[in-house]
């Protein structure tokens, strides 16, 4: 029933709104056409102000970023899938490229962040 009575509405309103247009049409048409013109102009400029905002959103900048990463990653593969051609025919054998495929891990870059765990809260004074 709801969605019954908004279509209605919403009918209600175009229908008022056509006719609004029909009878200024009728009574002024250079006038009708100029505020046309004045509305699609006006209309064309936000639009171009939103679209020159928009284009700097962050999902633009997370998507470069993340094809600029998946190239960097691609070169690298390639690079060492050249590298590791040489020594498996330089070395021969699977040990000694499994050695060599084993990297050291990054220092992992954490902070312990202090609390105030000795201070209780005094829930009585709220």
């Amino acid at each position: 029933m709801k969605n019954r009575t908004s279509v209605l509405v919403i009918g209600g309103l175009i229908i008022l709104a056509l006719l609004g247009l029909v009878s200024t049409f009728t009574a002024n048409p250079a006038g009708f056409i100029q505020k046309i013109a004045i509305m699609a102009v006006i209309g064309f400029v936000i639009f171009l102000v939103f679209r020159k905002f928009s284009n700097s959103s962050p999902q633009k900048k997370e998507q470069r970023a993340f094809l600029k990463a998946a190239k960097q990653s691609k070169k690298r593969l390639q690079q060492k899938s050249g590298e590791s051609n040489v020594k498996s025919s330089s070395f021969g054998s699977i040990s000694t490229l499994k050695k060599n495929k084993i990297k050291k891990k990054s220092p992992a870059h954490l902070t312990v962040i202090d609390g105030k765990k000795g201070k209780k809260k005094n829930r009585a004074s709220l």
